[in-house]
């Protein structure tokens, strides 16, 4: 393995001492839960959860104390809860979790406030910036010779002066168009926003140019060759970087089915674990070269036409569906408290146990997955109960958060009438 990049690594802020360790995770959703629960799972520990509202995934929850904020958007506000919480729990082993790029960001600018009472585990800014924009992500790739599709950059961080005209797009329609930050989009808004837009025709683009120019968008988009192929042709990879630069955590997964809201689209909603070291490789030449720290999700899709891994983005945090990796046997918590609050080195591991994770009725799961091996994949794991749903978890369940796990297996049905009555070649 070659050696990391010393400039971009975040100090190491690793917390011994006495007292039981307590995790702070910003956020409410899903992910946010799952975390929770593999915390619970691994040390028996109740997270702190600090948000605007105790949401559907975290509300009457046993394994959860919720610190409530006025605006759960202004960083300023969940920076001071957090230092308020830091106050009353002084003698706890405070670590602090985010599971958004926005919250990311909040956190890794607010360093210096909250280190002297946190772990932090979290890469530089200056890496966050450089990773989490998709058209530096893909130049980065390119230096590595890692497959991307083909990019294009439209800045509109000048569209506020006359002579501003968007920058001509060459690629074949559709395409695909895209926040290069989503931080930078999280609070745009308009009517028709979407977190992945399909480019039809010049005019749908010529439209989305002058939406975003009209709702104050002051970031830059991209726009980005359309790789045919279903949500089954989607792949997942999950890392840990430790302190030392050694990636001690692999996981990846076969998506079978993502969510296809306007806000939720590309979100993976049924996967299954397994082991590609092809894929994995790659990965880690991105993750080692970078002189990566924390956790950090990879978006990949194989080119039906080519059988390339092309990697979409790589988000600086362990992901929305986070759980699948401790479903399959290596709970990703262990790793960022052996190695952040324990100081200890860890074993890498590199996953190999095959799961079914999903958040949707198996039955509709089934509906979306044309191929026969695929499908027959889907039922024997079904059959050996070899399956995981992030918020049906023993321990928690409660009668209102049964009535809630329930209702939410029911409302993905409803959604994916809605918005994927049926499969299309694209996924879009």
């Amino acid at each position: 393995m070659s050696e990391p990049v010393p400039t971009t690594a975040a100090p190491s802020t690793t917390r011994g001492g006495g007292g039981p360790l307590q995790p702070v995770i910003l956020g409410a959703d899903i992910g946010v839960y799952a975390m929770a629960r593999s915390f619970h799972e691994a040390y028996g520990v109740r997270s702190v959860v600090v948000a605007g509202a105790a949401l559907g995934p975290v509300a009457h929850s046993r394994i959860v104390d919720h610190e409530i904020v006025a605006d759960g958007h202004d960083p300023r506000q969940l920076v001071d809860r957090l230092l308020e919480v830091a106050r009353r729990m002084s003698d706890r082993r405070l670590l602090l979790m985010a599971n958004s790029d926005w919250l990311v960001r909040v956190v890794v600018q607010h360093r210096a406030e909250l280190e002297p009472y946190y772990v932090v585990p979290f890469l530089s800014e200056d890496l966050l910036d450089q990773i989490s924009d998709k058209a530096t992500f893909a130049e980065i790739c390119d230096r590595l010779d890692i497959s991307v599709p083909r990019t294009i950059v439209q800045d509109f961080t000048s569209a506020d002066e006359a002579g501003w005209a968007p920058a001509p797009v060459d690629l074949d329609y559709p395409l695909i168009a895209k926040a290069a930050s989503s931080a930078d989009y999280q609070d745009v808004e308009f009517e028709g926003k979407k977190k992945v837009f399909e480019i039809a025709t010049p005019d749908e683009l010529v439209w989305l140019w002058g939406a975003l120019r009209g709702a104050g968008f002051r970031g830059r988009f991209v726009v980005q060759e359309l790789v045919p192929g279903d949500d089954t042709q989607m792949r997942s990879i999950t890392a840990y970087v430790d302190s030392r630069g050694e990636i001690t955590l692999l996981c990846c997964a076969h998506v079978l089915l993502e969510e296809h809201t306007p806000s939720g689209l590309g979100n993976p909603a049924a996967m299954i674990t397994y082991r590609d070291d092809a894929m994995l490789e790659q990965a880690r030449r991105f993750l080692t070269s970078t002189g990566y720290r924390g956790f950090a999700n990879f978006d990949v899709k194989v080119d039906p036409r080519t059988g390339l891994f092309r990697f979409f983005e790589v988000n600086p945090r362990i992901g929305r569906n986070n759980y699948y990796v401790t479903a399959a046997g290596a709970n990703p918590m262990r790793f960022v408290v052996e190695d952040h609050v324990e100081g200890r080195a860890v074993e890498p591991v590199v996953v190999e146990r095959e799961v079914l994770y999903s958040i949707v009725p198996h039955r509709l799961l089934l509906r979306y997955v044309r191929d026969p091996q695929l499908a027959a994949r889907v039922r024997r794991l079904v059959r050996s109960r070899a399956t995981a749903h992030p918020l049906a978890y023993g321990k928690d369940l409660s009668p209102r958060r049964r009535a809630y796990v329930w209702a939410a297996k029911i409302n993905q049905v409803r959604k994916f009438r809605r918005y994927y009555p049926e499969v299309t070649d694209t996924g879009f």
